[in-house]
């Protein structure tokens, strides 16, 4: 756990991205934080040492990210691991057996499973709604219920949780709120201003931005969670290594600069594929056709460049996705490069399929992540992509 010193809110979000969370060098000036690749530090005697005994408990390089992002989403505290699903696990093992769980139902496959199979056998129960119904949300608490757990934009159909809203419910019942960021990040959008209680990132997608360490983080303001989250990261040792912990660092410097482009990027196609007749739907929140996008310039102050497309046929879709050239077929998101993948077969494929036909996951629904390439490239590319996998049979048949 590290803690945000006030003096790094003070500035914008710009500014802060560069240099919260770390001084220069006190040895050398470094203007990076240097990598403190070690597992264990030297004593001075016993009971004495220099506030660092053992790395999984403290690093220098890893309490430097952890401030940073922490500072960013405007709050106190930050706490790393080793993966997002690390940092979900963490959250989870806050509860005991017998609480209750509600959660958005369309939520990063991994998520699910952990959910599902792993800590409902060890006595969690889990209810899983569809947030944009608060109605549902009501129906779904019971005696037990201890925390609220939802993404927005959600993964991959881009559906909002009035954060507001849910907060409300939160702070009324006493439940722990608590949400996954990492689609929209801290430039566009930060729960704490709504009454999250926890904000959790997978730091290997947008945070990080380069595709090149996986990590996962939590921040909060409150210090009863802050305490104990850094019990559970010390404990259970889901810690990320100081070399991920540097990369993120440096890709944490341009986050604001990167976002835009990608935000830019994801408005432009949208429109686009919106107008094209060879596309069934397009899921982006920054489309005024989106249900929800008044919630969304609310909530939100950009809309990223996470796309959802649903063209109509499985065929379909295997074939767009095998033939994007800049797009490229992988797993994961929110890097420089553009992605593309199918999320029935690769992200969510652990998701039971009849949950997956019911909040509108189909075997036909590909998922766009726009990198900071030229739009016109991207439409280019998606444009032969789309030729390639021919007119939809129905439209064929009009």
């Amino acid at each position: 756990m590290s803690r945000v010193h006030p003096s790094d809110l003070e500035h914008a979000l710009a500014t802060r991205a560069v240099h919260a969370g770390h001084e220069p060098d006190p040895l050398a000036g470094a203007v990076m934080p240097p990598i403190y690749q070690t597992s264990t530090y030297v004593q001075e005697g016993l009971g004495r040492n220099k506030g660092y005994e053992y790395a999984r408990t403290r690093n220098p390089t890893r309490e430097a990210l952890e401030r940073a992002v922490a500072s960013l989403e405007g709050g106190a505290f930050g706490v790393a691991f080793g993966s997002g699903l690390a940092a979900l696990d963490a959250v989870l093992k806050l509860f005991r057996a017998g609480d209750h769980v509600v959660s958005g139902e369309n939520l990063y496959g991994g998520s699910h499973r952990l959910m599902e199979q792993i800590y409902r056998g060890l006595g969690l129960s889990f209810t899983f709604v569809d947030m944009r119904d608060l109605g549902a949300i009501e129906r779904a608490l019971t005696p037990a219920t201890r925390m609220l757990y939802c993404e927005t934009p959600t993964n991959p159909m881009m559906r909002l949780t009035d954060l507001r809203a849910v907060g409300d419910i939160c702070q009324a019942h006493g439940y722990l709120f608590a949400v996954d960021n990492t689609f929209a990040t801290p430039v566009f959008q930060r729960p704490l201003e709504f009454g999250a209680d926890l904000v959790l990132h997978s730091t290997t997608k947008y945070l990080n931005g380069h595709s090149d360490m996986v990590g996962g983080l939590l921040v909060t303001n409150r210090d009863d969670l802050a305490e104990r989250l850094a019990f559970i990261q010390n404990a259970a040792g889901g810690v990320p290594g100081p070399m991920d912990c540097w990369l993120a660092l440096r890709g944490l410097k341009t986050l604001p600069l990167r976002m835009r482009q990608h935000d830019h990027n994801g408005r432009v196609l949208a429109q686009w594929l919106a107008e094209r007749s060879d596309v069934d739907a397009v899921y982006y929140p920054g489309l005024s056709s989106h249900p929800q996008h008044e919630l969304a310039k609310r909530q939100m102050s950009g809309f990223g460049g996470m796309i959802s497309l649903e063209l109509g046929e499985p065929a379909r879709a295997r074939a767009f996705v095998e033939h994007t050239r800049i797009f490229q077929l992988a797993e994961s998101l929110g890097g420089v490069e553009s992605l593309v993948g199918h999320p029935a077969s690769m992200t969510h494929a652990s998701v039971p399929a009849a949950m997956r036909r019911e909040m509108g996951l189909t075997d036909s629904l590909v998922r766009l992540s726009c990198g900071i390439e030229d739009a016109d490239d991207l439409k280019a590319d998606v444009d032969q992509a789309l030729a390639k996998a021919g007119r939809p049979m129905a439209k064929v048949a009009q």
